[in-house]
């Protein structure tokens, strides 16, 4: 059984072997899979496809042991394709009939060349091609420059033969579609068949035909692979070396598909198709019988030996095959059996593989690869056990081969050596870094070399808490460990033995996965001035975030730690500020609109009572409740709704902000426009003080806007021996509203407006207050301070501006609760 995790962007394969507990399959270091696929588990071994980091349309093949954990590269670059729905199909071929005979279409200089082993993947050669073409005449071809080259895709139809077969009971019979040169094609091919196992070829049709196995194996039927009508066959009786032309219908049929099984015995083939586009299916039977006109006896019988290229020995056996002699037009029978004569043979070079961890070099010997240490295989035993050392080589699987080089090459029994810690490794068992507040993080300690069942080890959790034992037999499936906060650990892995210790170090991010992300923002900001603009997230120990921000039209963000960002809006008009915040899996995200201006206006708002038992403190109300004062400022003032910005404040009582913004491409005109925008203010607050602005919250609720006037309460001390400084002050706050009611009855200055503009003018200086968290500023110029009274004035507008000074649409005053683990 196999199974594919993928963690951290890396696919990790397992298996498990007889219902055995899974383990992880072990592929050379640096193969670094992108794609694998099981393309054979038969004879205790699997042969699987890989698709490694550097490759697109090609696959390396590898062999596993016994087991299927360990696995071999047994040929590189094999080619791949696609199937009719999208399935990866890979282009090896396992022979039926006779084990360890496989072909496989290998690209060489980007060039397709088939390829045949006779001893499951150790060597492989180029097909040579026939000697003669149909017509007698011989074929130049001269390895390596020239071979037969073979389509190995089964057919997705189970009624077509397909491009290459072969049948188990007809073994050394090999049937296929190829061409003859340099390099596979797709245009110029042919039919060939072998009678050998693949040593030596023969072509029997130059275009493509459908062959099947009749009888056994014992009689071939081709039948021409075309589009248009056809009423005839061919049967051979001496394996394609010779045809006899049958028809099988008197009206030329669209062939779809034939049934035949070469088991049976009696002899009969189903074609279908149908006789024209439109017509319906027909089903035509062909019985055989009268073709095989007695049975096989004795003397119609042969052997064959099986061999590679004059080798007699495959697979670590010599053997003999009984089979028809070509020509003999008798039937094989139900009672056919081919005796195989088998005798093992000395075991030699082309018996053994390299070990995993092991690459065969020119000299055809096997060494390290340099990244393996053979001496990694002995962790698992201790002091006073033995473990088997490989020499580098193992026997082919299935490879029945006797004495010979089996002893030199048989893994050897050896003492358990005493080593010190070496290659400590701690990970968590998904591959991540970060794991959530109140889950289980599963850590897995790993060790190239050492003792493993005679060295204690130590894991410190980073956290106040750590464990011990006495050996890695408790850690094999993981040690688990639940945070209760939220941070960064530095979780430390500690081996020890008799004869050294080793460290590993990693570092964990814990989170509580956050939920709510606020972006604070002010409404309104002053162009080419700073803006601090914050991002409140709940819970707020949720550990650490990283923080994505995009301004207006950008597509590439600022990326911080921290929760607050100062910014610079350089362009007028309403700019997008949005922010992404990232813990561990979970991303959340807010937008908000800042409306940017060279200078503006602003005026504190309240309402009648009433509007406060209708507030549900939510920020959705809040901006309906925006939209429906502007647009009622809008109807009865006639201002333009662009001019006007309406910011309701989280609380109670409710209380709003009005902004009162220039018009739209009025920079170059800048002491004109602020002319323009006093007379707009003025409207403003003359409709406001007389009551003008209402609108109906639901039926019969009216809710009144006002202008919201300053009002300074009595200063009262509770001490008898302060009373007449109390009194003193509170004289002191009659005399300053009587002032204030002097100046508002003499002059026309406004005094609950405050100005906001950016320092322009080199000649006059100006002091510039803060709005929200940003720079927004009142205008007040020295030169204005002529008299004792408009000072006064100015110093009401700052004790005003002060009352404003948090306008973001925000709710940062509310606790945001802490995130606790369950």
């Amino acid at each position: 059984v196999f199974s594919q995790v993928t963690a951290g962007g890396r696919a990790n394969y397992y298996v498990s072997y007889r219902r055995e507990p899974f383990a992880q399959i072990k592929l050379p270091k640096y193969s670094l899979p992108k794609d694998m696929h099981i393309i054979s588990t038969d004879e205790n071994q699997v042969f699987a496809a890989v698709q490694e980091w550097n490759q697109n349309d090609t696959y390396n093949l590898y062999i596993s042991d016994t087991r299927g954990v360990y696995f071999t590269l047994a040929l590189e670059n094999v080619k791949s394709s696609r199937g009719l729905e999208g399935n990866i199909i890979i282009d090896l071929y396992e022979v039926a009939g006779i084990k360890g005979i496989f072909l496989a279409n290998r690209k060489i200089d980007d060039q397709i060349k088939t390829f045949i082993t006779y001893n499951k993947g150790r060597d492989w050669r180029l097909l040579q091609a026939p000697d003669t073409d149909l017509r007698g005449e011989p074929v130049v071809c001269q390895l390596p420059f020239c071979s037969l080259h073979l389509h190995l895709q089964l057919s997705e139809n189970p009624y077509t033969s397909g491009s290459i077969s072969s049948k188990e009971t007809a073994p050394g019979l090999l049937v296929a579609t190829g061409n003859i040169g340099s390099e596979l094609s797709y245009t110029d091919v042919g039919v060939f068949v072998s009678s050998d196992g693949g040593n030596s070829w023969r072509q029997i049709f130059e275009e493509e035909y459908n062959v099947w196995f009749l009888d056994w194996g014992g009689a071939l039927v081709a039948m021409k692979h075309t589009s248009v009508p056809i009423r005839h066959m061919w049967v051979s009786f001496d394996e394609g070396r010779s045809w006899i032309k049958y028809s099988f219908t008197s009206t030329p049929l669209f062939v779809d598909g034939s049934l035949v099984d070469p088991g049976i015995e009696t002899q009969i083939m189903t074609v279908f198709g149908h006789f024209s586009l439109r017509s319906e299916w027909q089903l035509v039977k062909v019985d055989y019988k009268s073709v095989f006109s007695r049975r096989c006896n004795k003397d119609d019988y042969q052997t064959w030996h099986l061999h590679n290229q004059g080798e007699p020995c495959v697979m670590g056996e010599r053997k003999i095959y009984k089979k028809r002699k070509p020509g003999a037009q008798c039937s094989l029978g139900r009672d056919y059996s081919q005796t195989v004569v088998s005798e093992p043979c000395v075991c030699g070079q082309g018996d053994f593989e390299c070990d995993y961890g092991y690459e065969r070099h020119s000299n055809n010997q096997c060494v390290p690869a340099f990244w393996f240490s053979p001496s990694s295989l002995s962790k698992d035993c201790s002091i006073g056990q033995s473990y088997l050392n490989s020499t580098g080589y193992r026997r082919i699987v299935s490879n029945n081969c006797t004495d010979g080089l089996r002893e030199k090459y048989m893994a050897k029994m050896e003492k358990c050596p005493g080593k010190a810690p070496r290659g400590l490794h701690i990970l968590t068992t998904d591959g991540k870094l970060v794991t959530e507040q109140g889950h289980n993080a599963t850590f897995i300690v790993l060790m190239e070399e050492g003792d493993l069942q005679r060295t204690n080890i130590q894991l410190d959790f980073g956290d106040g808490i750590a464990v011990s034992y006495a050996n890695f037999s408790p850690v094999e499936d993981g040690i688990r460990h639940v945070y209760k906060s939220a941070g960064i650990f530095q979780v430390t892995a500690y081996a020890e033995n008799s004869l050294g210790s080793d460290t590993a170090v990693l570092f964990l991010h814990v989170v509580c996965p956050v939920e709510h992300v606020h972006l604070s923002v002010p409404f309104v900001a002053i162009r080419n001035r700073d803006v601090n603009i914050t991002a409140i997230v709940w819970p707020s120990q949720a550990g650490t975030l990283t923080y994505f921000w995009w301004f207006g039209n950008s597509t590439k963000p600022f990326i911080t730690l921290e929760s607050s960002i100062s910014y610079i809006f350089t362009v007028e008009g309403m700019n997008t500020v949005t922010v992404q915040v990232s813990a561990g899996n979970t991303l959340i995200q807010d937008t908000k609109e800042i409306a940017v201006h060279e200078y503006f206006q602003s005026q504190l708002l309240s309402f009648s009572p009433n509007l406060d038992y209708h507030n549900p403190d939510i920020p959705e109300w809040r901006q309906d409740i925006g939209k429906v004062i502007k647009r009622a400022l809008a109807q009865v003032t006639g201002i333009p709704d662009e001019q006007i910005l309406v910011a309701v404040f989280p609380g109670l009582p409710t209380s709003a902000e009005l902004f009162i913004l220039p018009h739209k491409n009025t920079t170059e005109r800048r002491k004109s426009s602020e002319a323009d925008l006093e007379q707009v203010v003025e409207i403003l607050f003359n409709a406001l003080n007389q009551n003008l602005v209402q609108f109906e919250l639901k039926p019969g609720v009216e809710v009144i806007v006002y202008v919201t006037q300053l009002t300074l309460a009595p200063l009262v001390d509770s001490s008898t021996g302060h009373s007449s400084s109390a009194m003193l002050m509170l004289l002191s706050v009659v005399f300053v509203g009587l002032a204030v009611f002097l100046i508002y009855k003499f002059k026309r200055k406004i005094p609950w407006i405050n100005i906001y503009a950016q320092v322009q003018h080199d000649k006059e200086q100006e002091m510039i207050g803060s709005v929200s968290q940003s720079e927004n500023a009142p205008k007040i110029t020295l030169s204005e301070f002529t008299d004792p009274e408009e000072l006064m004035d100015k110093e009401l507008d700052t004790r005003v501006m002060g009352s404003i000074s948090t306008i973001a649409n925000s709710e940062s005053t509310k606790e945001i609760p802490n995130c606790t683990s369950v």
